[in-house]
């Protein structure tokens, strides 16, 4: 079972921080297979489509992440160092606050929920949906906001790593120096590791894959195994090793270059923003 790494008092270090977010990109591979069950429904994300009786003239699914994330703000979701709305001028809790040790520095400052929503709604829905209409827009939305939170948590986390790294007795002499210096480049060095970014990369593909395939069409044996010969085995170890098109339910090409050319890029800019405020 896993620590829940908000109430330790200080910063996790970066294998645990690893295990968290290893289990969110289940979390995000998982959303995004739901999202893609659903037509790219476009006018949802278009403003003025649709009329609301309260006067809001937003999209739908701006209306709608709006009102679910009044109701997560009552129940304290954003009192949470690892949450983070994409909405403004939040309600206040209706339950008395949480009170969680003091691990990172000005938790709340940096958000770039806004950078996340544009990605998502302009590159990531049309490439996992299938064009067309088909009505499902509640539905569609409501995976669309689950897919937003979850890349939101996982960028965001950006804040504990940076933060680990941070406390490292091996580098904090020079990321004192280089957040002194207000030294971007070299700040963007120090924090990055091309090899654990590569294991990722390779890790999610093989995931995607995986997770993506239709069980309903998997061979089975006479007493209900699935055989040896099946594509789900078979595509097990030869992720890495092949580009046969794979039969699957979210494109797992497009879940990799979402991390290679967003959630890593966005995760770094997260912990670059926290690093330069970290001695103020």
């Amino acid at each position: 079972m896993s620590r829940n790494l908000l109430i330790l008092g200080a910063a996790p270090d970066l294998g645990e921080l690893r295990d968290t977010l290893v289990r969110l990109e289940d979390t995000i591979i998982f959303a995004l297979i739901e999202r893609s069950q659903f037509k790219h429904n476009s006018d949802i994300y278009k403003a003025g489509k649709m009329h609301f009786k309260d006067g809001y003239r937003g999209s739908f699914v701006s209306w709608f992440l709006k009102e679910v994330e009044h109701v997560h703000s009552k129940v304290r979701r954003y009192n949470s160092p690892d949450e983070y709305p994409f909405t403004d001028n939040l309600p206040e809790p209706v339950l008395p606050p949480l009170e969680y040790p003091p691990v990172l520095v000005d938790p709340q400052n940096i958000n770039i929920n806004d950078e996340i929503f544009n990605v998502y709604v302009n590159t990531v829905v049309p490439g996992i949906t299938s064009d067309g209409d088909d009505k499902n827009y509640g539905s569609s939305a409501t995976r669309d906001i689950e897919c937003l939170q979850a890349l939101s948590r996982r960028i965001h986390y950006g804040k504990f790593v940076a933060e680990s790294k941070f406390q490292d007795p091996k580098t904090h002499d020079e990321y004192v120096r280089l957040i002194k210096e207000k030294n971007r480049d070299r700040l963007m060095e120090l924090l990055t590791n091309t090899r654990v970014e590569e294991l990722l990369l390779k890790r999610l593909k093989a995931k995607a894959i995986i997770y993506g395939q239709d069980l309903s069409t998997a061979s089975l044996d006479a007493n209900g195994n699935i055989n040896s010969g099946c594509s789900l085995l078979a595509t097990t170890a030869s992720a890495d090793a092949s580009d046969e098109r794979v039969k699957s339910r979210v494109n797992y090409d497009l879940v990799v270059s979402l991390y290679r050319d967003y959630v890593i890029p966005l995760t770094k800019e997260v912990e670059i923003e926290y690093l330069l405020h970290r001695l103020d």
